[in-house]
């Protein structure tokens, strides 16, 4: 931390400061300008806290130098990270296509759309069988056996499954079935279930809060991290703004920021961004242009008869573009698909 002092500081303030840091095990380093002086500290940043500095005599200004979150940060792990889900990887070097349906209704519905999704170049398959919903009254899911119908579908199809788990009492079933965790907007600053999926021993997929800050939903990482799981890949799926003619705000600027400043992997949900199906595709060249690890799309069947967000899910026309843009844009800025990385990687274990 540094302390920046008021040019109007006095010898006294100056040594206040540097006594009070001293009394909680830290050292402070006074460095004098022409015009203002500034203290460096070293020690505990958490006891600097609990001084109330800003409010010392002399005191213009308190700023933070190192991250509040440490395991998940850039600053002691300069390499970024790659998750493997059940062989497929997530990560710097390739860039992975997850689709599926928003919610798993039934085993033909859901069959359909993997294998749709699957055909346009997924590499792990989404799908929810718990759904976190605004209304009480909406379709909440099929639960335990939602969970059995994904398991049934990755047998059919070979990908792996990433799902929702909306409460820590439903962990270890959703652990039985699922080769990832998601953790939804709703639930990002649900720290509890953070901590829960931290000790659950699968891969996370942690998406941003809708109001979250980059900080909050980096912090938020770090409850899971902290729990001894660094296998968590983070989301951005837009947030909530003022603006109305999209579902969300799609930051997409929110990806080469946090890449910088975190060694996990980031990908991108285009489909909860926006909500419709029309934008989907945009958004998805956006996300792969901008650096983005992955995309994770709803598809669907028959969007029309979808139980949850028909008008985001694509098929047809849209699911074709996509596809293609997939496959064309992610090879011109040095990324691999990632079901070839994967292919390597079984080849080596072999």
């Amino acid at each position: 931390m540094v302390v920046v002092m008021t040019p109007e500081a006095t010898d006294a303030d100056i040594a206040h400061v540097v006594e009070k840091v001293e009394s909680v095990g830290g050292e402070a380093f006074v460095s004098k300008g022409v015009v203002r002086t500034i203290i460096g500290l070293v020690g505990d940043i958490d006891s600097f806290h609990g001084l109330n500095l800003r409010s010392l005599p002399g005191v213009a200004n308190v700023h933070r130098i190192s991250d509040p979150y440490k395991l998940v940060s850039r600053q002691h792990h300069p390499d970024r990270s790659t998750v493997w889900v059940r062989g497929v990887p997530v990560g710097p070097d390739s860039f992975t296509f997850m689709a599926g349906p928003c919610a798993v209704e039934s085993p033909q519905q859901t069959l359909e759309a993997v294998e749709m999704a699957k055909a346009a170049g997924a590499t792990i398959m989404r799908g929810g069988a718990y759904k976190p919903r605004t209304s009480p009254y909406a379709f909440q899911g099929l639960g335990e056996k939602g969970l059995e119908i994904l398991a049934a579908v990755r047998e059919a199809t070979g990908l792996p499954v990433v799902t929702e788990v909306v409460d820590a009492r439903d962990v270890p079933v959703v652990a039985q079935y699922a080769d990832m965790l998601q953790i939804g907007t709703r639930n990002a600053a649900n720290f509890g279930l953070l901590q829960a999926v931290g000790e659950a021993g699968k891969p996370v997929l942690l998406k941003r809060g809708m109001t979250a800050t980059i900080e909050e939903w980096l912090m938020a990482a770090e409850y899971i991290a902290q729990r001894g799981n660094l296998d968590i890949v983070l989301c951005e799926r837009g947030i909530r703004t003022f603006e109305p003619s999209t579902r969300n705000t799609l930051d997409i600027s929110a990806v080469p920021v946090v890449q910088a400043t975190s060694h996990l992997p980031v990908i991108v949900d285009p489909s909860h961004a926006s909500g419709r199906k029309d934008l989907v595709v945009p958004l998805s060249r956006a996300a792969i242009a901008v650096g983005a690890d992955g995309v994770i799309v709803d598809v669907h069947p028959d969007p029309e008869t979808a139980l949850c967000d028909g008008p985001q899910a694509l098929l047809g026309a849209e699911l074709r573009a996509l596809a293609q843009a997939v496959r064309q844009l992610p090879p011109a800025l040095g990324r691999v698909d990632a079901s070839a990385l994967a292919r390597t990687e079984a080849a080596t274990s072999a």
